[in-house]
């Protein structure tokens, strides 16, 4: 079988663009993208949901989730805007980081979304409030609809959730918020939580963190994370809510930027989809987020091998 390095290769040598820098990923516009939620459906196609930035956007007030996708994750299709907070009967704001899953002939897709203000001068006049969401399509592409009209709780505060549904289709939702780490089991139509939400054992370690990623590969569960909102570390265990053993670093941080992620197998390698800040030609000095990948690599017990930003990406 050939491998997906070995077909990028082929397509770039094809098209004569060899060489040609993949990160950020070409999607085929200026669009800012940030926090990449990777999977591969039944056409065998990468599928990547997005938040998406405002240009020079102030804080992070953010309105809408895009999606994208490819057969060779060099040519990307824009499917546009699938869910937007104009959409939200509860929510007007912090369209942030999502997530989606397939089953029982639906695509879900697992979102943060907020109201108020967050005043990160004075933060005893914050009125922000985050919660997650759930919207249904029977396309992967969307639009999606939000057939419950509200968050599937309304505290802990939750926001940048991780929806991962182990092989016996059972659905759990982990989530940056609350004051520790904890996960949600969901109830079969995954549009409500089973129980209540369980706080993980971590091994001890638990440091400050964005929004998790969860996979499972050779029976082991790995718990990804933003460690300090900026370095990729990894968890693993053998159940998917723990206990978990801290393994170490993924990718080091860049500067003071955060960062946000996912992993997923595609053609027979390991991915890992993630954004950077990078300088722009819009009219504001700070950089913008755009999306990028790299290929991400085993060791033989299972560990994961240090990743290193590149500008090829996986067009190499």
């Amino acid at each position: 079988m050939t491998s997906l390095k070995n077909l990028s290769t082929l397509i770039l040598l094809t098209t004569g663009a060899l060489g040609f820098s993949q990160n950020p990923l070409n999607f085929g516009s200026d669009i800012l993208t940030a926090d990449p939620s990777g999977h591969v459906w039944a056409d065998g196609k990468m599928y990547l949901y997005t938040s998406h930035d405002e240009e020079c956007q102030e804080d992070f007030w953010m309105k809408d989730w895009h999606v994208f996708s490819s057969s060779d994750l060099i040519n990307w299709t824009d499917h546009g805007a699938c869910l937007s907070v104009d959409d939200l009967s509860w929510a007007d704001n912090y369209a942030w980081a999502p997530d989606a899953a397939y089953k029982n002939g639906k695509y879900y897709f697992c979102f943060p979304a907020g109201t108020g203000f967050k005043d990160r001068v004075n933060p005893k006049n914050s009125t922000k409030w985050m919660g997650i969401g759930m919207a249904v399509s029977d396309s992967p592409t969307g639009p999606f609809k939000d057939p419950i009209g509200k968050p599937l709780w309304t505290t802990p505060y939750a926001n940048d959730p991780c929806l991962f549904l182990d092989d016996d289709g059972k659905g759990y939702i982990y989530f940056n918020g609350g004051g520790d780490y904890f996960v949600a089991k969901l109830n079969d139509d995954l549009l409500s939580v089973k129980e209540n939400l369980i706080a993980m054992d971590m091994g001890g370690y638990k440091p400050k963190r964005e929004g998790p990623w969860v996979f499972k590969r050779n029976d082991v569960y790995y718990y990804t994370m933003p460690e300090d909102n900026r370095i990729l570390t990894y968890y693993t265990a053998s159940t998917p809510i723990g206990p978990w053993k801290y393994q170490g670093v993924i990718m080091k941080a860049e500067g003071e930027s955060n960062n946000h992620h996912s992993i997923v197998e595609f053609k027979g390698e390991w991915i890992l989809f993630y954004h950077r800040w990078l300088e722009n030609d819009l009219d504001c000095e700070k950089k913008q987020r755009k999306v990028c990948a790299e290929y991400l690599h085993f060791n033989d017990d299972g560990t994961i091998k240090e990743v290193e930003r590149t500008d090829a990406g996986v067009s190499h």
